[in-house]
């Protein structure tokens, strides 16, 4: 019997018998080197048996599984493992088959030890480059067997450290084999995605307060080097690094999805380190395709909590600071949109304590000052988006936010949902609040096209309105505006400065295109200026602020011009303060003087005229204590315009427009700033310069409303006018009449009347004065009593 056996085994073919020589008779001894060398020397001399030996391999290697001979097993992996990294003929193909079916049968253990293997295995053969393509080869398996393995719950930590640790590498492996191969099944494909993605931030996110108890990177060992969240990380930004254009989305949504089904946006903290790692991990022209998506996924959540939304655009904040200059993409004001349009919803909620409207019993609960934090953080973000634009840009987005401003009884850009008036002044001070972070760090050359008539003159048109924290934010939103060599810390605070070289200010000279601007603009300026000075309600900060503005007006913007304009405003400031017609607090006409006194000191310090300086600084005395009466202030704490006019008129000033007092003029926009809601004090004079703008329309249906309220209140003025002109000739005596028509009549002859408007209207002469267009004699109208 023995002679037969072994004859019998001596007919067995030989790739089998150098198989079996690679096996020791004690698994403990480890592979046979020589007999592998035998083995790996034959399949590469006879590489059409290559596909047998895989077969023959597997086959042992299940027989082994089941009689739980795991020495075995290890040595056939180990095999495998050398004969792919030795063959790469045409037939390795037929090869990796038997060995892709050997790591799955490893994989399906419920042993961690064979788990771990097949997985070793499984990434050494990922690292392989092979010569020709597979068609039909399928990794489905791998990418659910590997991603069960990542949430692995076994008893033993170390052991379910070790096996997810597996799960990761694996993935990992799947990953590097598939994404360049066109062949292959698409890794990129949701149905790979959904099990990918959530398998590493469940890690991720496992391993978060174990890293923030970590020691520092000197003396973290080598196993805490090697630790799954540290592979996690790598094995993510690999991924997310390999993503094309057209991938992005579908590797970005599972990480939408995991956050909300894990309610991981409340923390804020591990959805941002999330898309910190997304947004630097990516190629930087694809960034903004991630914004699109945060966006969009913001608005699916729009009647969720407001923590939830607050996490999302805290997430939007830091995607759009680690964004390059220009990745918000093209459609730029549909960010601003989303943005504003989520402000809106807020403070909607706040006010209406329901996301629907309703107060069903079923409704949930809306805190208040959650929704006022998400406020805060979503004008935040606007003012980060703002930044990464540039000028020009930047000046659209200005417009669009100021478009939106809201008036009472003309359709809203941002309709309110039953907030009623409140809702609609918070939504206008949201807005003006996003104004001040877009404005922010605004750097223009060029004055004109950045800030054009229709933002400009209803932005000063805000600036009349009784609300004093409104009248606030317009004047911050100037000084952002005007600052162009941050020179505007420098004016914090009303004080005499007896050298203001101390404050090292940026002083450039003027620009042509400053100089058109001030043409254009600047009695604009002053006279809103001037106004705010006169309001009520304005405390330390606004007085403060508008001394700010009139700095910076004349460090920016000042030719000789100008300076002789700001001098007639500040005296201007000094009658105003000694006036009691304006029926001003004793506060505030010391806060006026003030602010004249020390714009006054600083002025004449920039002119550099030593008899100005003079003059000014002998005037230049503050009362500390508020005094009871300002009537008796008089002599030498007062600065003379006449004397001011003799110094100047010296070095070459205008003496002329010196010695004129500035006075206000006052128009139709005054009329309207004294309403209630700062929505309904926009400018008559507003031009819409934006052809394109999609708020053309918008502020066009503003004025025509406007527009419409001041004819009425006209028509209810010239009613008054004819109702005293009737009880006039009815109650007074003859005498008085008669001689009235007679003086009429005279003046009528003398002066004739002024003809009716023209299409053209009036020509304006210099310093904002009209004049009326001469009229032909035979158009002139006389009274009947001048006419034979």
């Amino acid at each position: 019997m023995t002679g037969v056996c072994g004859c019998c085994g001596a007919l067995r073919p030989r790739y089998k018998r150098l198989v079996d020589n690679i096996f020791p008779e004690d698994p403990e001894d480890g592979l046979v080197k020589a007999n592998m060398e035998k083995l790996t020397f034959y399949a590469l001399s006879a590489p059409e048996k290559l596909d047998r030996i895989g077969a023959y391999l597997s086959e042992r290697l299940s027989r082994d599984v089941a009689r739980h001979r795991y020495g075995y097993v290890c040595i056939a992996m180990e095999a495998l493992d050398q004969l792919l990294m030795a063959c790469h003929c045409q037939s390795i193909n037929l090869f990796v088959e038997s060995f892709l079916k050997m790591v799955r049968k490893l994989l399906e253990s419920d042993k961690p030890s064979l788990q771990i293997l097949g997985t070793n295995s499984f990434v050494k053969f990922a690292n392989i480059e092979e010569d020709t393509p597979s068609y039909h080869r399928s990794y489905d398996f791998f990418v659910s067997r590997f991603s069960e393995m990542c949430h692995s719950s076994y008893e033993d930590p170390d052991i379910r450290t070790k096996i997810r640790m597996a799960g990761i590498k694996g993935l990992q492996g799947v990953v590097r084999k598939t994404v360049n191969d066109e062949l292959q099944a698409n890794i990129w494909d949701p149905q790979h995605m959904d099990k990918i993605v959530p398998s590493l931030l469940f890690n991720l996110q496992s391993g978060e307060r174990t890293e923030s108890r970590s020691p520092s990177p000197l003396q973290a060992s080598e196993k805490e080097k090697e630790s799954p969240v540290e592979l996690t990380e790598r094995c993510f930004r690999e991924l997310l690094g390999r993503a094309a254009y057209g991938n992005i989305k579908n590797a970005v949504t599972p990480v939408l999805m995991h956050l909300d089904n894990h309610s991981l946006w409340e923390g804020k903290t591990f959805a941002v380190r999330c898309f910190k790692i997304i947004m630097y991990s990516i190629q930087s022209q694809h960034s903004h395709l991630v914004i699109q998506q945060l966006l969009g996924h913001l608005d699916a959540n729009s009647k969720n909590s407001a923590t939830v939304r607050a996490g999302i655009v805290e997430v939007l904040l830091e995607a759009a600071a680690i964004a390059a200059s220009g990745s918000v993409g093209p459609t730029v004001l549909e960010v601003f949109n989303t943005l504003l349009r989520q402000l809106r919803l807020s403070v909607d909620y706040e006010l209406t304590g329901s996301y629907d409207g309703s107060t069903n019993i079923g409704t949930k609960i809306i805190k208040a000052h959650e929704e006022r934090q998400l406020q805060e953080a979503v004008i935040r973000t606007i003012g980060s988006f703002a930044n990464t634009l540039p000028t020009y840009q930047r000046s659209e987005v200005m417009l669009f936010i100021m478009g939106k401003i809201p008036v009472p009884g003309v359709h809203l850009a941002l309709p309110s949902t039953g907030s009623g008036p409140e809702g609609t002044r918070m939504i206008q001070i949201m807005l003006l609040k996003s104004l001040v972070q877009v404005t922010a760090g605004f750097q223009t050359t060029n004055m004109l096209t950045a800030l054009p008539s229709s933002f400009l003159e209803p932005l000063l048109s805000f600036s009349l309105t009784e609300d004093p924290e409104v009248r606030l934010l317009v004047l911050q939103i100037l000084l952002s505006l005007i600052d162009r060599h941050d020179n505007r810390p420098k004016f914090s605070n009303i004080s005499i400065i007896s050298d203001i070289s101390v404050l090292k200010l940026k002083v450039d000279k003027c620009s042509r295109q400053d100089n058109l601007f001030m043409k254009k603009h600047g009695q604009q300026l002053y006279r809103h200026i001037y106004l705010g000075c006169k309001e009520q309600s304005s405390g330390r900060q606004h007085y403060e602020t508008l001394f700010a503005l009139l700095g910076l007006l004349s460090v920016e913007l000042a030719n000789e011009e100008v300076v002789v304009d700001l001098i007639r405003l500040a005296l201007a400031l000094q009658d105003l303060a000694l006036s009691t017609d304006e029926g001003l607090p004793v506060f505030n006409r010391c806060a006026v003087h003030a602010l004249a006194a020390a714009y006054l000191n600083l002025i004449c310090q920039l002119t550099t005229v030593p008899a100005f300086c003079q003059h000014i600084h002998e005037g230049s005395v503050f009362v500390l204590r508020l005094p009871s009466s300002l009537e008796k202030v008089e002599g030498d704490v007062l600065f003379l315009q006449s004397k001011i006019t003799e110094v100047l008129g010296g070095s070459g000033y205008n003496t002329d427009r010196l010695a004129t007092p500035y006075v206000p003029q006052y128009t139709d926009e005054d009329r309207l700033s004294k309403r209630k809601s700062i929505g309904e004090t926009i400018s008559l004079q507003v031009e819409v310069e934006s052809r394109n703008s999609p708020e053309k329309e918008e502020v066009k249906k503003k004025m025509k409303y406007l527009q419409l309220m001041d004819s009425v209140g006209m028509e209810e003025q010239e009613r008054e006018r004819r109702r005293q002109v009737v009880e006039k000739f009815q109650k007074a005596p003859f005498e008085e009449i008669a001689a009235h028509s007679v003086t009429i009549a005279l003046f009528s002859f003398l002066l004739p009347s002024r003809p009716p408007p023209s299409p053209s209207g009036t020509i304006s002469s210099g310093y904002g004065q009209n004049q009326s267009r001469s009229v032909p004699i035979y158009e002139m109208k006389f009274p009947d009593l001048c006419v034979y």
